[in-house]
């Protein structure tokens, strides 16, 4: 089995790559990236990142083999390719400036990725995250259900955590659904969240609920702020257990920006969803039912994705 990372010179990629090594179940992870100039030296992120995790095999004993590239032939026969590629919105930098770059990337890089590895499956962290996934699933030419993007997944983890902390328990007991694009008009469900089968809502008052709700929504803005750069550990973890999930074929239930054609009345547009993640990719889109607040808070999200993506494809078309 045979993993591809592509951006693992940076954090979040090589976050996704050491995740997958120490869970050891892939026989090779390969971590691609653009080499790096500076003046007159030359320097290899993905190179030096796989290098220093593979010596770490021996102390955390996994065999899972790490090899950095510059050279998209090297992922030759990838069961599952990680995009992470891309560039952060700097000061000066308009979100169109964001949307054109970083769509040019991920389109670049699905299309070297599906020269080498035809019957891959993709998933997109690179962001805009909806519309990146859009991107990758039109460069592709794969089937809908083998291209998908992370988000729900990190989004549920910061709810969760959250909950934890607040009500004093083990996050590995709190279960819980997001659905819509990734950004503010995420849509989390309370509805759907239990401690150990025990609606939420019975544990801990509405104001309390509302405010983990917000801060859910602005969690990676507050990684920002506390660091000056977004975050990579959640992240990582995050695409590195979708993979997992694919891979041994465990048919977990996760929420993951896939394609929707009809499903909860949307059509045409990647946005998180829940689904059954096993072999092939997206097994199937899982509709739960909405009550009228709920539908409203995902028509607003598929708005907003929605409006993301016409901007894009006006700057395409220019």
């Amino acid at each position: 089995m045979k993993v591809t990372v592509v951006g693992a010179g940076g954090n979040v990629g090589a976050t996704v790559a050491f995740t997958l090594a120490e869970r050891d179940f892939a026989k090779e992870v390969v971590m691609v990236d653009i080499e790096r100039k500076e003046g007159d030296k030359t320097f290899y992120p993905s190179k030096g990142r796989a290098l220093d995790q593979w010596q770490t095999a021996p102390i955390s004993g996994f065999d899972t083999r790490l090899t950095g590239t510059v050279d998209y032939e090297d992922t030759k026969n990838s069961d599952v390719c990680v995009i992470t590629a891309g560039v952060p919105r700097r000061p000066g930098m308009s979100r169109d400036d964001l949307l054109e770059i970083n769509g040019n990337i991920v389109k670049t890089v699905t299309e070297q990725l599906v020269k080498y590895s035809p019957d891959t499956i993709i998933i997109v962290v690179s962001n805009p995250l909806d519309v990146m996934t859009y991107v990758a699933h039109a460069a592709s030419n794969l089937d809908s259900k083998k291209v998908m993007g992370m988000a729900g997944i990190l989004d549920t983890a910061r709810y969760r955590a959250f909950l934890a902390e607040e009500l004093d328990v083990s996050p590995k007991d709190i279960q819980a659904l997001l659905m819509g694009g990734h950004g503010d008009t995420m849509v989390p469900l309370p509805r759907y969240t239990t401690v150990s089968g025990i609606p939420v809502t019975q544990l801990i008052d509405d104001e309390k609920l509302n405010a983990i709700v917000e801060r859910t929504k602005g969690g990676g803005g507050e990684i920002v702020g506390l660091m000056g750069t977004s975050a990579w550990y959640a992240p990582g973890a995050a695409a590195a257990q979708m993979v997992e999930a694919i891979m041994l074929d465990q048919n977990r239930i996760f929420p993951c920006a896939a394609y929707c054609n009809g499903e909860f009345g949307i059509k045409d547009l990647f946005i998180g969803v829940p689904v059954k993640l096993g072999h092939g990719g997206i097994k199937e889109i899982i509709e739960v039912d909405l009550d009228d607040g709920e539908k409203e808070l995902l028509r607003a999200s598929e708005n907003a994705v929605r409006s993301t993506l016409e901007d894009f494809k006006k700057l395409m078309d220019k």
